[in-house]
Order: structure tokens, then sequence, then C-alpha cells
């Protein structure tokens, strides 16, 4: 029996141990704190998961709230005409629904399983040294958490890298007691644009609670938005971003008026470089990891892909290292398994660092035009189950123009 070490209890490192347990591997899973630990925790982040994610986690048999948490149905747009109205307001269907769940309920949950299912389970931190001394007992080792020392074993790729610093500030809250929406009748996650400053982000989750709504400030570095302090008290945290959206998302605003944080630990702040870094490092001479999800390549939110990258890694490396049988998993292994990973996610790549820059004119002139063209909405939200298809009309203005003129 092949022995995997996996460091990380996160959506890509659980999901591909007990994908691995499955399929008869001996897993060992390294993880800084117990389930009970991170069901008690903070929020770790804003997730939401669309279709082709949701079909891998349900192949897995994984999909445990799919009938209680909410059936996300559309993705909408809403930007700031710079006087507190709304230029653009529409909303595009879903083929599929997407569903986002709270992840202290879902790696809690997954952890506890993986220890029922005979799994090994580690809680300490790890470094690099002590990734040596584990590591050299197993036929294979994966990296699926990025933070502490462990962060500088993977060199940043230049080639792949956009920005070197990150471009917007974070600040989200869950919430229990917003209004539905009364403008459709789809449950949508609402991309609230505000024009030089940032965005606000609002989607429907399950949490330990139950229903919540989330709500993500991407703030503009050192802009109006980027002022939320690590000193706030969560109720403080709460009543700033409340303001922040009667300023500048009124729309939204209407519909928070009776809002409560869903428990104490339900605020988190931060900020993310996007950066793709080499998925191999040598841990000592001849021992090598293979670097997995965020670890490798770190999206900023701005267009909910890193949960679905999580996914999609641990589905490619799944498929990866049973296909490998008793071969080695030498370098060569590690380094084309990623670029399998990679070709899978680089559309979401390049569509996240597009929309953290100033939009070219067709963008704004297809957002515009979805105002009044539900083919364009509808394709639109599609592409956050889909981002390939952004190559065919999206990125390039002249077959933008042609999908247009086809309609």
């Amino acid at each position: 029996m092949r022995k995997i070490l996996i460091v990380g209890a996160g959506q890509s490192g659980l999901q591909l141990a007990l994908g691995l347990q499955s399929a008869g591997y001996s897993v060992t899973l390294i993880s800084n704190r117990t389930a009970e630990e991170i069901r008690n925790g903070n929020i770790l982040s804003t997730q939401c998961l669309f279709g082709a994610s949701l079909s891998y986690e349900h192949s897995q048999g994984l999909d445990f709230w799919s009938e209680v948490a909410p059936k996300i149905t559309g993705v909408g747009v809403s930007i700031n005409d710079g006087q507190g109205r709304r230029a653009v307001n529409w909303v595009g269907s879903l083929d599929r629904p997407a569903q986002s769940v709270d992840q202290r309920l879902k790696m809690s949950q997954w952890l506890a399983l993986f220890a029922e299912r005979g799994g090994e389970v580690v809680i300490r931190e790890v470094t690099p040294e002590i990734l040596s001394k584990f590591g050299r007992d197993f036929d294979l080792t994966l990296v699926a958490s990025g933070r502490g020392k462990l962060s500088t074993l993977f060199k940043r790729d230049e080639a792949r890298s956009t920005f070197s610093t990150a471009q917007r500030s974070l600040a989200a809250t869950y919430v229990h007691g917003m209004t539905p929406r009364t403008e459709d009748r789809l449950e949508s996650v609402q991309c609230n644009l505000i024009p030089g400053i940032g965005e606000l982000f609002v989607m429907p989750c399950h949490t330990l609670t139950g229903r919540c709504d989330i709500l993500l400030w991407e703030a503009a570095p050192g802009g109006p938005l980027d002022s939320f302090s690590g000193n706030f008290t969560p109720s403080q945290h709460l009543q700033h971003t409340l303001a922040l959206m009667k300023c500048y998302t009124p729309w939204e605003y209407d519909r928070v008026q009776k809002v409560q944080l869903t428990d104490a630990k339900a605020t988190l702040i931060g900020s993310v470089t996007p950066t793709v870094r080499q998925p191999v490092a040598e841990i000592k001479p001849g021992f090598f990891a293979l670097a997995m999800a965020d670890v490798v390549v770190t999206n900023d939110p701005i267009t909910g892909q890193g949960a679905n990258n999580a996914v999609k890694c641990a589905q490619v490396y799944l498929e990866a290292i049973i296909q490998q049988g008793d071969k080695p998993f030498d370098d060569e292994f590690m380094r084309c398994t990623f670029e399998r990973y990679w070709e899978a996610v680089a559309p979401s790549v390049k569509w996240t660092n597009a929309m953290l820059t100033p939009p070219p004119p067709h963008i704004l002139e297809l957002m515009l035009a979805a105002d009044n063209e539900p083919l364009i909405a509808n394709r639109f939200a599609n592409c956050f189950d889909n981002p390939s298809d952004l190559e065919n009309w999206f990125f390039n203005p002249v077959k933008f123009h042609h999908y247009i003129r086809g309609l």
C-alpha cells in the first residue's frame, strides 16, 4: 500500500485525502488544528462552489449539505454610477446551481470523517525541518497549506505571476437577517462594482447556525473602502461594513437593516497577493514535495475561483496519483501533474488578474449590454462555473463584438 502525506486540512487537502483513502491508499494528514478547533474558530473564507466543483464533491460522496445549503441559481452585477445609483443592474441565470458552505463546518466534518475512516491525523504546526523528517517515510508528500515558513519552500514563478503586491484589501462578514432581493426570482451572488474604489460581494451561505449571507468588501488599497482595522471588535467590524454599504451600495444597504452577526467569530480581514509558484520544492537532497491549490496558484477572491480551483486541484492530483500506479512519484511526475492542474485553472487566473485592473472599453460595453440582453448576462454568469469560455468572447474585443452581432 502506497503511503501519502498531506499537509493542510482545507478544501483541497481534505478532498484529496478522502479520495485517496477511498481508493485504498494509506494517507496521513497533518493539520494545525483539530476538527473541533476548526469548527469553533474564526471564519476561514468566502467560498462559493459552482456546478463543476459540486459534481466532484458529489462523485466522492462528500456533498453533505446539498439539501440544506441555499441553492444559488444566479450571478448578478450592479455598478455604482458615482451618484449612489446603479448604472447597471442585472442577474444572469446559472445552468447548474452553486452553493456556499461555511468552511468551518465543512472542514471540521470532513476531518472527523477522515479520522473515522481510519486515516491518521497529526495535529501540529509544520516547518520545513519537520516536513523533511515526516516525509522520508512516505512515497509522496503534498503541501496544501502555505502559511508560515512553508510558504518559502515554493518559489514564485515570475513568468506566470502578474502582481507583486495585494491588489485588494479584504473584509468579510457573515450575517443573519438580510432581506431577500425583490427584483428577480433567483437566489444569486451579487457583485456590486464601485469603479476605482472596490467591490462588494453578497452571497447566500450555510453556516453553523443555518442560512446566512456573506458580505465581502474588496477595497482598492489606500482608497476609502480600505478602512477596516485589526483592532475592530466583531460588532465594530459589522457596523463599519454597514456604513460603507450605506454610502457606496445603498441598494444593498436597504436589505441589511435588521442583520446581526451569525456568531462572535464571523468576521475576517486580510489581503491576497495573486501569485503562481513553482510546484515542486526540494526539501532536502533527493526529497521533493508537491504544492497544491492556493499554495501554488493563489487567486484574489474577486472572481470567486479560489475554492473551485482547490476542488479542481484535488481532482487532478487524485486522478494522476491513481494513474501512476506503482511508478515513482518523482520530480517529473510532480511537474507533469501540476501542468495538468495549470491547464485547468489558467483561464480563471487570467480572469482574476483582468478584474483587478481597470477594464478595457469592451468590458464596460458588455456590462451595459447585459442589462438589456439576458443571453449575455447568462453567459457571463456561467463563466464562474466554466472560466475557459471567457477566451471565446470576453477577453478579446474582436471576439466580443462578433458575439454581440450574432445575437
